[in-house]
């Protein structure tokens, strides 16, 4: 009999088997944790295995996989945001005020403000008699996404369409992000050699210069490798054209007529997931990476916007030596989720051919779980 029970331990304990999945299961279930989780074969379709693919959970930032794809494809990798500047310029001086417009850019951090502010140069500006004015009309009046209310909105600064180095001071969200673009750009003009006088309005501004953001490929890999928040919502607002129900909507639509997945499968109502009403499946995700994949007009871009890890120029929690190089992904973390989403890859006999297996991973966790708990699951998938 004890040889008999030994015997059944090792079969049920033999890395890999169907079984380990529902052992792992069984315990995230005595521990109240909700799980939609599977993994597929990339170039098939086919489920290699899984656990409740279709439920509905809390998915955090993982909806960046949502956003960053619809957004990709449909505005394609080059596009790029606008940001222009307007005044009355007679000679070397703007008569009046220098407005800056903003077009939904996440990037116009303090060092791309010092090339705008030597455009301003090269055309002719040097000095100002009036100040700087922002125009914030391209977007509507709401600042935080819906959804925010019962998370940790505080995370993430206001949205606004002309926003200066994430709208942060001091890696601490500013209560008045006005202030901050208008300081900002003052003293960094100032010291370009462009004289801001803070005289009164006057003249009739006309268009100065326009300034691009970088190109949507790096904005999408800035956002996601970081996860930023706040960069994924002021493209997704940006995309609603100033609106964030139109952004979240044409995403939607999006996923209704590439892929069939309406509403019911992309419920969400941000970017970025910060939102706790999102609500995404294990296959729902794996079937936007799929696509994405195979995608040859923007798959790269997507591809290459996740996570690498063991291979990131910054530090990365999952420390897994087996794991390197190997998986490429987007994480998520609120109080009390835990989601994690990407491609393995399994390198063909010693590791150093070309080729290899690919598939496609998801897993969402509800409940009282930790990181630990589906990167145990991905590194046995690895395995």
């Amino acid at each position: 009999m004890l040889r008999t029970v030994l015997a059944l331990f090792l079969l049920f304990a033999v890395p890999g088997r169907a079984d380990d999945l529902q052992h792992w299961v069984h315990r995230m279930e005595s521990r109240s944790v909700r799980a939609s989780v599977g993994i597929w074969d990339l170039e098939t379709g086919k489920l290699v295995e899984g656990h409740q693919m279709d439920l509905p959970l809390i998915p955090a930032s993982t909806t960046k996989v949502i956003s960053s794809y619809a957004m990709l494809k449909t505005w394609k990798p080059e596009y790029q945001l606008t940001t222009e500047v307007w005044g009355d310029l007679q000679g070397s001086t703007v008569v009046g005020d220098l407005i800056f417009k903003g077009g939904g850019d996440p990037f116009l951090v303090s060092e791309r403000i010092w090339l705008l502010a030597h455009r301003l140069r090269e055309r002719g500006v040097l000095h100002v008699t009036g100040k700087i004015r922002l125009d914030q009309s391209a977007f509507d009046d709401q600042r935080l996404g819906n959804g925010w209310e019962n998370t940790s909105s505080d995370t993430t600064p206001p949205i606004l369409p002309l926003s200066v180095n994430f709208n942060k001071e001091n890696r601490r969200i500013v209560q008045d992000p006005g202030r901050l673009a208008v300081d900002t750009l003052t003293r960094i003009l100032t010291e370009a050699g462009i004289s801001i006088q803070g005289g009164a309005a006057g003249g009739v501004p006309k268009q100065l210069v326009t300034f691009q953001s970088p190109p949507l490929r790096d904005l999408v890999a800035e956002a996601d490798k970081y996860s930023n928040n706040f960069m994924i919502e002021m493209l997704v607002k940006a995309f609603g054209g100033g609106s964030w129900p139109r952004g979240i909507g044409r995403i939607q639509t999006f996923y209704s007529s590439l892929l069939g997945l309406g509403p019911d499968k992309i419920n969400i109502t941000d970017g970025s997931g910060l939102s706790k009403a999102n609500r995404l499946s294990a296959r729902t995700l794996a079937t936007v990476l799929r696509s994405a994949y195979n995608d040859f007009e923007v798959g790269p871009e997507m591809v290459a916007s996740l996570k690498i890890i063991g291979g990131e120029p910054f530090e990365q929690k999952i420390r897994d030596a087996n794991l390197a190089h190997r998986i490429r992904c987007k994480t998520g973390h609120v109080n009390g989720v835990t989601s994690v989403c990407g491609y393995i890859w399994s390198p063909p006999g010693d590791g150093r051919a070309v080729g290899g297996e690919v598939k496609v991973f998801a897993i969402i966790l509800n409940g009282p779980c930790e990181r630990e708990d589906a990167w145990e699951l991905v590194s046995r998938w690895a395995n």
